[in-house]
C-alpha cells in the first residue's frame, strides 16, 4: 500500500475536479504507483509469489481501467498515458 501522503500527491496531480478521488484517471495513477513499488519489492524478493499474484491483479485492474477510459474519452486516455509514461494503444 502507498503511504497516505504519497497517495494524496498522486490524487492531487490527476484529479479531474476539486473533490475527485475515484475517477478512472486517479485510480490508474494510484495503481501505477503501487505497481512500481511492488515491482521494486519483487526484485529483492524473487520467491514472494503472494505479492506477485497481487501485482498481476493490479496490472489487470489497471488495464481494465485504461480500456474503459480509451472507450469513453480518448483525449483523457492519451493525457493519462502520457503523464504516467505508459504505452498508449490509441493515438488520435
Amino acid at each position: 500500500m502507498l503511504a497516505t501522503k504519497e497517495k494524496q500527491k498522486v490524487i492531487e496531480k490527476f484529479k479531474t475536479h476539486e473533490t475527485d478521488t475515484g475517477s478512472a484517471d486517479v485510480q490508474i495513477a494510484v495503481l501505477t504507483e503501487e505497481i512500481k513499488r511492488l515491482t521494486e519489492h519483487l526484485k529483492k524478493h524473487k520467491k514472494d509469489n503472494h505479492s506477485r499474484r497481487g501485482l498481476l491483479k493490479m496490472v489487470s485492474k489497471r488495464k481494465s481501467l485504461l480500456d474503459y477510459l480509451a472507450r469513453e474519452n480518448v483525449r483523457r486516455y492519451n493525457a493519462v498515458t502520457k503523464k504516467l509514461g505508459l504505452r498508449a494503444k490509441i493515438s488520435k
